[in-house]
């Protein structure tokens, strides 16, 4: 805890990508080169988590498999072949005790009620540890899976995920906490006037419930968000619980947190109630030059190929080979535009016009870290950096991006997690067997509204 911050501790969750946040990981020595299909691997990271009291482990998702130009494919594993997220965080609740198990599900290609009945009983498995990162998906396969020929434009995704979001709410809200009577002797089961039906007919959706899951143990699982456009802030003011937030300038990251907070009370929600959690890409080292020399490693990785396609894929699929890799970000970019993620397009415009990084150079920077903020050096630099956008209010945890897997997570745990412990501004200990207990977030009711 600090002064600036008195009775607050960092939250932290681990973002696992199968062999690492780096775009080139697969690539190195030490990583898991099949960690997509190999469940001992993702057991093994979630319990070293858990070991160093993480809040939270945190699975992305995608429903197509990423497309684009073979060459670059063959080079760039992720999102090719690996397990759903809820049927491995269901298979990883039985490891773990107090880990919560945080996963992405679109509300562009499902239905309300069956992510209601998916999450609401990984939380009764895992005693109360679920949590539903709530997002639209922005990759245009995805339409091609389900009966669509284009995807959904972007304000329009957001209108049904508000909806969808309420009725996934209002499912959860089917049973109050005691319906279940269970009496052999009475021979009465459950209680009918603790049973709500939702009835809800909407633009979207038309679903009459009630959900045939009982009650959450810990009221519903926790919501997070991940967007940072206007129409993406406003949902998560009005129901999200934690922020996943691409953040990289100080300034911009007090200005959104301030921003965000300040949305809620039209909301009737409290402050607090909402914790912001940017990605963090540690890349540590006993000294600052090991650092230093394994992110230059992981860099020398990066085939051009592979940083094309992820730069174009990001950039609405502009296409970028007919342009010097070592010369500026056409204007044209700008004027192509995209329907795919806003937050990731506007953040490489702005660097390659602030900054005037390269086409080379924004690949390099993207493709490291996805947007997300990099440190590099030891365990006490990260958790001065760390430390300084606690105490300035810029957010309220991070959600840690390790480069590679195993060892990456492996040196966070055993180097910066020490240094968090000697300034107090991590836990040493659980709060509580749920996920809101650990992360300082209210229990909803028992009762329906």
């Amino acid at each position: 805890m600090t002064e600036a911050r008195p009775g607050e501790q960092l939250k932290l969750g681990a973002f696992f990508h199968p062999t690492g946040h780096h775009v080139a990981s697969w690539l190195d020595d030490s990583a898991q080169i099949d960690a997509g299909t190999n469940f001992r691997h993702y057991a093994e990271l979630a319990l070293s988590a858990e070991r160093a009291k993480f809040d939270l482990m945190f699975l992305a998702d995608a429903l197509a498999v990423r497309d684009g130009r073979p060459e670059a494919l063959r080079r760039w594993p992720q999102y090719m072949a690996y397990f759903g997220p809820l049927t491995l965080l269901s298979a990883i609740a039985a490891l773990t005790s107090r880990i919560g198990l945080v996963a992405t599900a679109t509300t562009s290609y499902n239905e309300p009620y069956n992510v209601a009945r998916k999450f609401a009983s990984l939380d009764l498995i895992s005693g109360g540890r679920a949590g539903w990162n709530v997002v639209t998906l922005s990759n245009q396969s995805e339409a091609f899976n389900f009966g669509r020929e284009a995807h959904y434009e972007h304000d329009a995704r957001y209108e049904r995920a508000m909806e969808f979001a309420d009725v996934v709410l209002g499912l959860w809200s089917s049973w109050d906490d005691d319906a279940f009577v269970r009496d052999r002797a009475t021979g009465i089961y459950h209680d009918p006037a603790k049973l709500h039906e939702l009835n809800h007919k909407g633009a979207h959706f038309s679903v009459k419930g009630p959900l045939n899951v009982a009650h959450s143990p810990q009221g519903h699982p926790v919501l997070f968000q991940a967007a940072s456009s206007e129409v993406g802030r406003e949902l998560a003011a009005r129901i999200a619980e934690a922020v996943f937030t691409p953040q990289t300038v100080l300034a911009d990251a007090c200005a959104f947190y301030a921003d965000l907070k300040g949305r809620m009370g039209k909301f009737g929600r409290e402050p607090a109630h909402l914790k912001v959690m940017p990605g963090l890409n540690p890349i540590v080292g006993r000294t600052l030059a090991e650092a230093r020399d394994r992110h230059a490693h992981l860099q020398s990785l990066i085939h051009p190929d592979v940083g094309l396609e992820l730069l174009s894929y990001s950039l609405g699929k502009f296409d970028l080979r007919g342009y010097d890799p070592d010369g500026p970000l056409p204007e044209e970019v700008e004027r192509h535009g995209t329907n795919a993620g806003q937050t990731g397009f506007r953040q490489i415009v702005d660097w390659a016009r602030q900054e005037n990084l390269t086409i080379r150079q924004l690949y390099q920077r993207f493709a490291g870290a996805r947007g997300q903020s990099t440190v590099i050096g030891t365990a006490s630099m990260i958790v001065d950096e760390m430390q300084t956008w606690f105490n300035a209010h810029a957010v309220d945890g991070f959600l840690i991006q390790p480069a590679t897997l195993p060892g990456g997570l492996n040196d966070f745990v055993d180097q910066v997690i020490p240094e968090l412990h000697n300034r107090g501004l991590f836990r040493e200990e659980y709060e509580g067997p749920t996920l809101r207990d650990n992360l300082g977030l209210p229990r909803p009711g028992g009762k329906a509204p």
